[in-house]
Parts: structure tokens; sequence; C-alpha cells
């Protein structure tokens, strides 16, 4: 089923949100959680429909015992990106919040959904669960209240990312630094965690930029780095689960440390007086 679900994503990307085969003809969107326990990103095309500013999406897992792993995630955190295809040809993608409906409304959206696409009443008609339905309402980033909102969140995710380095970093540093179980977890943790950040904001650059035209060239900047930042994480898991001894390790921290470091700041001194002036 991955294999399936990575040739529609690749297929879906490179076409402008159509696809073929199984899936010709559907209303799809490409959906972004975070991984409730990994932080990981993870993408899952899904059926939609547009209910006015909103779009739904349906957790019918085709009529499976248990809810899809995307909306596990997206209940331990609504903020998802929407990959959407265009009238132009091209795929647009933007952040969103993810809000799950409930009673009459729930009943009455997914009712509608079943009437639409006969599909989904097979699905109800295999499952003893209540099927969730989700709407994905897109942020405004024209509010100056959600402008202060992303600046809060920006310094205090990475300030938490910050205290997960220095622990890191500090378990490391011990006079006989030993890569047990847990350290390690915690480094996978952590470079899962700075991973589904980035990609979290590289989905709000774009909002950003159209609203902040000035700010191309740093945005632009940011995206590299980060693409930087993504190329060391990929080494330091490798070397991980490579069983590296920990110098060799130790080294491979304190250089992503550095740039990390460089990073925030660069961020920051970018995005918050824009973002919050009066801070």
């Amino acid at each position: 089923m991955s294999d399936f679900h990575g040739r529609v994503i690749e297929e879906f990307r490179a076409n402008g949100g159509r696809v073929g085969g199984m899936s010709e003809g559907a209303s799809l969107l490409l959906l972004t959680t975070t991984g409730a326990r990994s932080g990981r990103p993870h993408t899952r095309p899904a059926v939609y429909v547009r209910d006015g500013a909103r779009l739904l999406v349906f957790a019918s897992n085709a009529g499976g015992p248990g809810h899809p792993a995307w909306f596990h995630n997206l209940r331990a955190d609504a903020r998802v990106t929407v990959e959407l295809g265009t009238p132009e040809g091209t795929v647009e993608r933007f952040a969103a919040r993810a809000v799950v409906t409930e009673g009459e409304e729930r009943d009455r959206l997914y009712a509608e959904q079943c009437d639409r696409d006969p599909a989904f009443a097979a699905h109800r008609a295999g499952t003893d669960r209540v099927i969730p339905v989700v709407a994905l309402h897109r942020v405004d980033l024209t509010d100056p209240a959600r402008h202060r909102a992303i600046a809060a969140h920006l310094v205090e995710v990475h300030d938490e990312l910050r205290a997960e380095l220095a622990a890191l970093r500090e378990g490391l540093g011990s006079p006989a630094p030993t890569l047990g179980g847990r350290l390690a977890r915690h480094c996978l943790g952590f470079c899962g965690a700075l991973g589904a950040h980035h990609r979290n904001e590289d989905s709000v650059f774009d909002l950003l930029e159209r609203q902040f035209p000035e700010l191309a060239g740093s945005l632009d900047r940011m995206r590299r780095e980060h693409e930087a930042v993504a190329r060391a994480i990929g080494e330091l898991e490798a070397l991980l689960t490579s069983g590296a001894a920990p110098a060799t390790l130790r080294t491979e921290v304190e250089r992503l440390a550095t740039n990390l470091e460089e990073h925030f700041a660069y961020e920051e001194a970018q995005l918050l007086p824009a973002l919050a002036p009066e801070r």
C-alpha cells in the first residue's frame, strides 16, 4: 500500500494534481500530517470535496476496522499541509488547520458523500466504527493576529528545539559517552521533530512571500538552509544506525548544532520584525 500511495503522490505532483489508473477522475488532494509518535511528515492522497471555503476529507480507510494513520496524526497536531491541483495544471501547496466534525454535522456530511460516491456507502457498511469527516481550513496569513501567532509559535518551537539539542549534546559529551537505546531514540526523535518543523515552515513560506514580497530573498535563503539541514539530518541518522563511535557522532552533532543556531537566529531576525513588529 505504501508503494501504491508513493506512485499516486509522484504522479499527482508531476501532472498538476491529475492521476490515472484506479484513481482517474477522482477529486484528490495530498494531505501531509506530522507523525504523532515519530514527529516525521506523512503524506497520503485523499478524496476531497469542497464545502464553501473548506475542504472535506473522509477517514474511511476503505472500510477498514481502524482509522487511518493520518487521522490519528492530525488529532495530535491539527496543523497540516495540503497539495491541490489547479486549473492551470500546477499543484498549489498551502498550510491548513484540520477540524474533526461531530454530531449531526458529521452525519449529514458523510451521508452527502455517500450520495455523491457509492464507494463511501460501501465503506460505511464494511465497518462498525463511525467514519470521521475532517474539515480542512486554509490558514489565513493576511490577519495581523495570525502573523503574531506565527511569530510566537516560531519562537516557541525554536526554543524547544534548542533545549532538545542542548540535551542531546550533553548526552554525547559525558565523560564516557555511550549511545544507548535511550540516547539514540532521543537523537532520532530530535531529527524527526526538526525535519517536521522545517517542512511545516516551507508550506507557510509561499504564503509569506506573497504577503511580504520584500522577504523573498530571505525566504529563498531559508529554503536553501532547510535543504542543507535535511541533508545533515540524513547523514546523522545514517551514523546513528551504523553504530558509529561517540566521538564521530559528537563531531556531527556539533556541526549540526552550529548550523542550526545560525539558522534559527537568521529566521528570527528576518521574520519576527515583519510578523510581529511590536516584539
